[in-house]
């Protein structure tokens, strides 16, 4: 495990350089990273009344002092779980009263991923006021760049292994009226540096280790799944090294959570599946957990759609497939003969297997077991798979869908998602 632990610290230092921190004990080096912006620091920040959390404002505040770092004002209550656009509307404004150089973000993904957002609006906002106009694909870039701006930088420090938000891309943001989860994608709200210390994460409940861990594989699983051929052997280590790290050491992160070597491995894991998302996307289980928030975590939604997803994309992703089911085996969550099989019986070989893993750690494998669950949520789910500013899941698919054939298609998956009956997903011929 330790060669393994190494191999994903390299890649990941191929991918961020200096500007990502990562490891054991290191939160002391927050002041270093923050000072090479400035001296005037906004402080959003999760847990300002939780016990749990207060070690973390004490190693935060020790880090920005030792740095002569002054604050701009007083720290800013973070985002609740999957950012409500309202948060991002109340942190942009703190944001404006306060003024600072940078922007310190800490927390889990939702905060992060609230705080991207709230840095862009503070920017742009004057000018383009409607936030819906924000989603989709690169729509950011082109509001800079028309007004001559820049974002504020922002140093986004996790606390919890699972969304990889402090390195990517994407900014995920629900409207929790509709409760529809809609996605920003765009380069300029990568934060410019990070910092995660895997250390912190001992004071993730069981539910949020198994919730982050699976949606780290998520991550990795679903874009080595959907990537085109020509770019798989960039993403093939990262995303198998993400998934080993995590299959094989959530169980012992579950069982004790003060088990550093497990947290480290699925810190390690799940950061390699923020890396994987920046290679390419995620497509079908994301795409399905958007509508699910009012019921479900991001990453348990995604976790629970997964197995379903792959046994529909199992005949064009054979090769793969043998590859990620070859990890499930090893760790004992299978015996089947992966090389004899082809096709859906893969598929399902290697579903079974995902499920396995869940049953073995306590979690959800049908949409059935989960409180609240009614066939409104397929029917919005259906709805916002055909929504334009989402159709880059449908086009990350290895079997790729439109609009039209949603519903022939995903249809079944979510019913056979529902009461875990395989039998009802339709394989295209």
């Amino acid at each position: 495990m330790a060669d393994k632990k190494q191999q994903a610290a390299e890649l990941l230092r191929q991918f961020k350089g200096d500007n990502f921190i990562f490891g054991l004990d290191c939160f002391n080096q927050l002041g270093k990273q923050a000072a090479s912006f400035g001296k005037r620091v906004s402080l959003v920040t999760v847990g300002m009344e939780e016990n749990w959390a207060q070690p973390i404002h004490q190693a935060t505040r020790h880090a920005l002092d030792s740095a002569a770092i002054e604050l701009a004002g007083d720290p800013i209550p973070g985002a609740a779980p999957n950012s409500p656009k309202d948060d991002v509307f109340r942190i942009a404004q703190a944001l404006s009263e306060q003024q600072p150089e940078v922007v310190i973000c800490v927390g889990g993904g939702s905060n992060i991923d609230a705080t991207k957002a709230a840095v862009t609006y503070l920017t742009l906002g004057d000018k383009y006021p409607e936030f819906n106009n924000y989603f989709g694909m690169g729509q950011v870039s082109k509001m800079l760049d028309q007004t001559n701006r820049r974002l504020l930088p922002m140093v986004a420090v996790q606390l919890a292994s699972g969304s990889g938000a402090h390195l990517t891309k994407y900014s995920n943001i629900t409207d929790m009226q509709t409760m529809q989860k809609l996605l920003i994608i765009d380069e300029a709200v990568v934060p410019p540096k990070a910092l995660f210390d895997y250390k912190a994460t001992v004071s993730m409940s069981r539910a949020f280790t198994m919730d982050g861990g699976l949606d780290g594989v998520s991550h990795c699983l679903e874009v080595y799944m959907g990537i085109p051929a020509d770019q798989s052997q960039k993403v093939k280590p990262v995303s198998l090294l993400g998934i080993d790290l995590i299959v094989n050491n959530l169980k012992a992160a579950c069982r004790d959570p003060q088990n550093l070597g497990a947290r480290e491995a699925i810190g390690l894991g799940t950061d390699l599946g923020g890396y994987a998302i920046m290679i390419g996307g995620t497509n079908g289980a994301h795409l399905t957990s958007f509508s699910l928030v009012d019921l479900l975590p991001h990453g348990r939604a995604c976790a629970l759609m997964n197995p379903y997803y792959t046994v529909f994309f199992a005949p064009a992703i054979e090769n793969r497939l043998r590859d990620i089911g070859t990890i499930y085996k090893n760790a004992g969550y299978t015996d089947a003969v992966l090389d004899s099989l082809r096709g859906r019986d893969l598929g399902l070989a290697v579903a079974e297997a995902m499920l396995e893993l869940s049953k073995d750690i306590g979690f959800p494998t049908t949409l059935d077991e989960v409180t609240g669950f009614t066939d409104t949520h397929i029917e919005r789910a259906l709805a916002a798979a055909k929504n334009p500013k989402l159709e880059s899941k449908l086009k990350n698919m290895p079997v790729p869908l439109t609009a039209q054939t949603v519903d022939d298609y995903m249809g079944p998956i979510l019913a056979a998602a529902k009461t875990g009956d395989f039998g009802r997903i339709k394989n295209m011929s």
